[in-house]
């Protein structure tokens, strides 16, 4: 039988709500999957000095500290406000801080005891970690270690985490497709590592939990049983609503999922997960518009309207959106600036991908969804009068679609895997990626500033070559420039090997099970 029948088949028996379970070899991966991306997101420090996510960490020192919204203590550290009468907010949309609260409360009371002074006093003497501070900085201090502890600490759950469990759930998401393992790790680590979707894997931006709670509301509507529960339902809602919050262009992705959960009820002769999952996003847009209503003064007012260093931009058109533009066409696609597909030329495979899925005419609503939404975004991205995303790692603003053009990509090498060529050029196309997104991520302290036209030689190779690479475990732990890199490719290397001992046990334990059960059969017919 033919990989493509194979995948046919199993398409199939999806369609009737058959969900294949997860054996014990499938959740190693899944595991391993987690381990090795937390250790890469964890490994690298955010950015320090970063404006936009320094107003969401405003925001939550604001509520946790003094109770309240305003952001006046902390104003000068960003640039991303916005000002109502006498008094500053952060402009961004909540959803990322409004998580980070419960966060921050429950990491305070061990801030507050003598931990915080002692790792004060040993950043202010460590040689390896001044090498990192700019000469015209004002050097350590106890409250800019808190406000860092805190950004590592709230990075890792609002952006590390939902990022290795996004990857975690393209795995999975594939065994749609296939029950082979190399295409759907292929896809799942390329997404990982090898994506701009690294860069902010570990950073408190939007755009990471953002495509997590939007893919975790895909996986859970497209691996649905016969019927969808209302628990289900409602959760469903959640997510969507909450990635609305998020991240407002997410609206552009929420609108088609939101049709497909529409079409699978319809499929099923079922209307009471419609309600549930209108109840979901209900109860988030009642929590989001008193957060605007208390600050901006009106339900729909958002933070950009009021916003006083960009107003400009945010006024250009509608929310910044004009109609799109070849310059900003070329710019997030191959030009050396923000070009994704120089970056990382192996999400390219979509396009075939997208081809061959079709002819293969396996899940025909899900090729809609996932073509609407690459290409509503990527339109999105080309119409904003800010393409460029300010200092920026590629595109970010075509983050949060990245996981749904992967998914064609999982198709192409499932379907035409046993061809040698696409085999070939998949590695060095993946290789050129890891490459080109780890070093561009990793040069010096701050992302490629909007001013240089070519990061590559203006940022990358200057910052490489003098050994100037982001904070990382490494650098804690007195090693300096590429060096500090060294323990986590030791680590990797330990965990790459223990995983492929364990899969290996674990494939001779079920061909045992398989021969038993055979055994059994043959001895009862």
């Amino acid at each position: 039988m033919s990989e493509s029948t194979k995948s046919g088949a199993f398409v199939k028996s999806e369609r009737k709500g058959q969900v294949h379970p997860v054996s014990s070899a499938e959740r190693l991966h899944v595991l391993a999957i987690l381990a090795i991306l937390l250790l890469c997101y964890a490994y690298i420090f955010p950015r320090w000095a970063d404006p936009n996510q320094n107003s969401r960490l405003d925001m939550v020192f604001a509520v946790v500290e003094d109770g309240t919204f305003q952001i006046d203590r902390y104003v000068a550290n960003t640039v991303d406000y916005a000002k109502v009468g006498e008094h500053y907010y952060s402009d961004k949309a909540p959803g990322a801080a409004l998580l980070g609260i419960p966060l921050y409360a429950l990491l305070a009371p061990v801030l507050d005891t003598p931990l915080l002074s002692s790792v004060t006093a040993r950043l202010e003497r460590h040689s390896a970690f001044a090498s990192t501070l700019r000469a015209e900085g004002s050097g350590v201090s106890a409250q800019k270690v808190r406000f860092a502890i805190v950004q590592v600490f709230l990075s890792f759950w609002l952006a590390a985490l939902p990022t290795a469990a996004l990857a975690a759930l393209l795995f999975l998401w594939l065994q749609t497709v296939t029950m082979a393992v190399w295409p759907r790790l292929a896809a799942a680590l390329g997404y990982g590592l090898a994506t701009p979707a690294f860069a902010y894997a570990n950073a408190l931006y939007g755009h990471q939990l953002a495509a997590f709670l939007l893919f975790a509301a895909f996986y859970l509507l497209a691996r649905a049983p016969a019927r969808i529960g209302g628990g289900r339902a409602l959760l469903v809602g959640l997510l969507l609503g909450f990635a609305f919050v998020t991240e407002y262009p997410m609206a552009l992705m929420i609108a088609p999922i939101g049709v497909y959960a529409l079409y699978g009820c319809w499929r099923r002769r079922q209307l009471a997960p419609i309600f549930w999952l209108a109840v979901g996003g209900a109860v988030v847009a009642a929590g989001w518009m008193w957060y605007n209503i208390t600050i901006f003064g009106g339900p729909l007012e958002l933070g950009y309207s009021r916003s006083e260093l960009w107003a400009e931009q945010h006024h250009t058109g509608f929310m910044s959106l004009t109609t799109p533009t070849l310059d900003a066409v070329w710019g997030i696609t191959f030009s050396p600036f923000r070009g994704l597909f120089l970056l990382a030329p192996w999400l390219l495979l979509a396009l075939p991908g997208f081809v061959v899925w079709w002819r293969h005419g396996l899940l025909r609503a899900e090729w809609w969804l996932t073509l609407s939404i690459t290409a509503a975004i990527f339109l999105f991205n080309a119409s904003s009068s800010m393409w460029w995303g300010g200092f920026a790692v590629g595109p970010r603003y075509l983050l949060p679609m990245l996981p749904f053009l992967v998914l064609p990509i999982g198709f192409i090498l499932t379907l035409w895997g046993d061809r040698l060529w696409l085999r070939i050029v998949t590695a060095l196309a993946l290789l050129w990626s890891l490459l080109a997104v780890w070093s561009m991520t990793l040069a010096e302290q701050a992302f490629p500033s909007d001013a240089l036209r070519n990061p590559w030689l203006e940022h990358v190779l200057p910052n490489w070559g003098v050994g100037n690479i982001a904070r990382n475990v490494g650098t804690i732990l007195g090693l300096e420039g590429a060096w500090s890199l060294a323990p986590l490719l030791a680590v990797l290397i330990i965990v790459a090997g223990a995983w492929w001992w364990l899969a290996l046990r674990a494939a001779d334990r079920e061909r045992g099970w398989r021969g038993l059960a055979d055994s059994s059969r043959t001895k009862s017919v």
